[in-house]
């Protein structure tokens, strides 16, 4: 797939998919999330995410929330350690709507402390129904454990008792710290005509200063040193949920092809991974098993999660162990490798078909490195991992030395 890229003077990036569909998705990637705020602002990012919606100096939040619903079209966003996105999916005669209503947002949002009061409340439910989730809320408390005293450890909504405290201010401060062209991306899917796009965002943005162009280079992590623990925590639930894993390296790392498929074969998305198949398949001891890594610009983290009855414990620990040894001690056979390989292609490829997946990746890769790589790209690069590339990457991340494990009783 070729892309249409534009840099504006202001610095703002626009990169376009051409794609002859009456259905178009498009938006904002900013490069600020948890990761950005200062101490004692924990939750911040993802609170002005929640409350630029409500007003800007040109709309109203009932304004705003009409405005493409009125068309059919939708209207969302989310933030993440590194990342805030806010995106659209309209209907192609009602894109000029979309950039205008997106652009005021992330450019012009007022937080009026009135309605700051009235989402706060809501902010604060979606934290607590949050906490009454330990297979999701695991993840972060595993973070926590991984990156302790980092901006990386605490968890993307904050606390209650935070949220409650933040004010116009404090969304006014971080935004204006952030949302600057130079920061962020517009991105877009479907057929449009890109050079009356580039004059629209243009005329749209003509009143922002310039801003230098801020992409991620390869450069050394500053984070405390990584010491492997264990931890079991009481939450009275009904499972016993389990997390293992390390840190890792970064998006910049050659090593990454070889993540990919170490991940997919052990606990990816598909039924044949192996902890699926000797977990759930072979044994029912399990409903979900996955495998998980997230990359950042100068780290990166890895993980297996799995949730069964406290009475299987130790069982499932001593099957995901033996599937664990496996992959240290003995490379994959020609076939199995081929196989993984195979397998991990076929599933970029559904991925890429997902048109609105897609662009939100593609433009999160552009957005933080510059990066615009293609289908192809990541075939060949998969194609050159050997067997024994992920045998030493298994023997660098699997052994028990090397992992922290947290258990939710």
């Amino acid at each position: 797939m070729k892309y249409n890229t534009f840099t504006l003077a202001n610095g703002l990036r626009v990169i376009h998919e051409p794609l002859a569909a009456q259905v178009v998705y498009c938006g904002y990637g900013i490069y600020a999330g948890t990761r950005d705020e200062m101490a004692g602002k924990e939750g911040l990012a993802h609170f002005c995410e929640h409350t630029t919606f409500k007003g800007t100096a040109h709309r109203s939040a009932s304004n705003i929330l009409n405005s493409l619903e009125s068309v059919g079209g939708d209207l969302n966003a989310f933030t993440n350690k590194e990342n805030t996105f806010y995106h659209a999916a309209v209907m192609k005669k009602d894109v000029a709507k979309a950039v205008d209503l997106l652009t005021d947002l992330v450019f012009h949002a007022t937080y009026p402390q009135n309605e700051i009061e009235k989402e706060v409340e809501v902010i604060c439910d979606e934290i607590e129904s949050y906490n009454d989730s330990p297979s999701e809320l695991i993840y972060d408390e595993f973070d926590n454990l991984v990156f302790a005293g980092t901006p990386l450890g605490h968890n993307v909504l904050g606390t209650a008792e935070r949220v409650r405290s933040f004010t116009t201010a404090d969304a006014l401060q971080f935004t204006a710290a952030h949302y600057r062209p130079g920061n962020m991306v517009f991105f877009i899917s479907g057929d449009v005509d890109f050079d009356r796009l580039v004059s629209r965002l243009e005329r749209l943005t003509s009143d922002l200063p310039p801003s230098p162009i801020h992409v991620s280079t390869p450069q050394e992590s500053r984070l405390p040193a990584y010491e492997p623990q264990e931890i079991a925590v009481g939450r009275n639930t009904h499972q016993a949920h389990f997390i293992t894993g390390c840190r890792t390296f970064s998006a910049f790392s050659d090593r990454k092809p070889a993540l990919w498929l170490l991940t997919n074969i052990l606990g990816g998305t598909g039924m044949n991974a192996r902890l699926n198949l000797t977990l759930r398949e072979r044994n029912g001891l399990v409903y979900t098993v996955e495998s998980f890594f997230g990359l950042y610009q100068d780290t990166g983290v890895w993980t297996t999660y799995f949730g069964c009855d406290e009475s299987d414990l130790r069982k499932c620990r001593r099957l995901m162990r033996r599937e664990f040894d496996k992959l240290m001690d003995k490379p994959l056979s020609p076939a199995a490798l081929q196989t993984a390989k195979r397998q991990m292609y076929g599933q970029l490829g559904i991925a890429a078909d997902n048109r609105e997946s897609n662009i939100l990746a593609v433009a999160r890769l552009y957005l933080k490195y510059g990066w615009l790589k293609s289908i192809e790209w990541q075939h060949e690069h998969i194609e050159a991992v050997t067997a024994e590339d992920i045998r030493q990457l298994a023997q660098d991340m699997l052994q028990e030395q090397h992992l922290t494990t947290l258990i939710f009783r």
